[in-house]
C-alpha cells in the first residue's frame, strides 16, 4: 500500500498545506481518506479523478469534509468528466448534513444536476466498507461530533486514521499491528477534560507503542506549536520511525 499525505492541518490549513486528507492506493485501487479544505488542489497532482475509487469521510467537522463541495462542484463541468459518479461514502446522518449545507449553494441548477458526477452514501460503521481491492473497517472516537477511526487493509497490510478523537477512546486493539497509524496530533499540552476530543503528539506515540503499529505519521497540527517540537514529543513515548503529514509526502508499505 502506498499513502500519500493531502494535507495535515487542523481547523485551518497552514501555510501552503491543506487540513486532513490522504490519498491510499493498492494495486489499482485507489481512495481518499477525508477531503478538507486545500486537499483538491493536492489530490490533483497525484491522481486523475476518474481513477478514483471512493472518497471515505471520518466526520462532518469542515476541515475533514470541505473540499466534497468543491468536489462536487468541479466534477459537473470539468472537460472530460469521469463516465460514472465518484463515491463518497459519508458516516451516519452525513449524507443529509452535506445536502443541507450544498442546497444554497447549487440552488441555481436543475434539482439532481451535482449527483451525476458525486453519490453521496452513507456507511454503517458496524459493518467493513469493501471497495476494490481494500476493505475498510470503522471505530467511534471521542470527538466533538460522531466520528470514526478508519482501518484500510489489504491482504497483506494495514493503515489506521485516527481521524479526532481524544484518549477517552482507546484505539489500541483497532490499530493493532498497523503497517502506518496515522495520528491525530492537535494539542501541545493535556487538558483536564476527560472527554476531549484531540491527543497530544505524545498521546500519538503512546497509542503507536500500544498498538504496536510499525511507523507513526502524525497530523491535524498547527504551524504555530512547531512540527519538529511535535515530532520530539512523539518519540517521548514510541520509538519507531515518525514523521509529520505534509503534502506531497509518500509513505509505502
Amino acid at each position: 500500500m502506498r499513502v500519500t499525505v493531502l494535507g495535515g492541518s487542523a481547523a485551518i490549513p497552514n501555510a501552503g498545506a491543506g487540513c486532513a486528507g490522504f490519498l491510499v492506493e493498492y494495486g489499482e485501487t485507489r481512495i481518499v481518506l477525508d477531503l478538507g479544505p486545500g486537499t483538491l488542489a493536492e489530490l490533483r497532482r497525484h491522481v486523475e479523478l476518474e481513477d478514483l475509487d471512493a472518497v471515505v469521510i471520518s466526520h462532518c467537522h469542515v476541515d475533514h469534509v470541505l473540499d466534497v463541495v468543491a468536489l462536487r462542484h468541479g466534477l459537473a463541468f470539468i472537460p472530460d468528466p469521469p463516465l460514472d459518479p465518484l463515491p463518497v461514502r459519508l458516516p451516519p446522518g452525513g449524507e443529509a448534513l452535506l445536502r443541507d449545507a450544498m442546497r444554497p449553494l447549487e440552488a441555481w441548477m436543475p434539482e439532481g444536476f451535482f449527483d451525476r458526477r458525486v453519490r453521496l452514501r452513507e456507511y454503517a460503521p458496524t459493518e467493513p466498507l469493501s471497495v476494490g481491492l481494500l476493505t475498510l473497517r470503522f471505530h467511534p472516537t471521542v470527538h466533538d461530533v460522531p466520528c470514526w477511526a478508519i482501518r484500510v487493509e489489504s491482504r497483506t497490510a494495514a493503515i489506521v486514521y485516527t481521524a479526532d478523537t481524544g484518549p477517552a477512546r482507546d484505539l489500541a486493539a483497532f490499530a493493532a499491528g498497523a503497517d502506518i497509524l496515522i495520528a491525530e496530533a492537535t494539542l501541545i499540552e493535556p487538558t483536564d477534560d476527560p472527554g476531549r476530543g484531540s491527543l497530544t503528539a505524545a498521546e500519538a506515540g503512546n497509542l503507536a507503542t500500544r498498538a504496536r503499529a510499525r511507523r507513526l505519521l502524525l497530523t491535524h497540527m498547527w504551524d504555530e506549536h512547531g512540527f519538529e517540537r511535535q515530532r520530539d514529543a512523539a518519540a517521548t513515548s514510541y520509538d519507531g520511525p515518525i514523521a509529520v503529514a505534509r503534502p506531497g509526502f509518500v509513505v509505502e508499505v
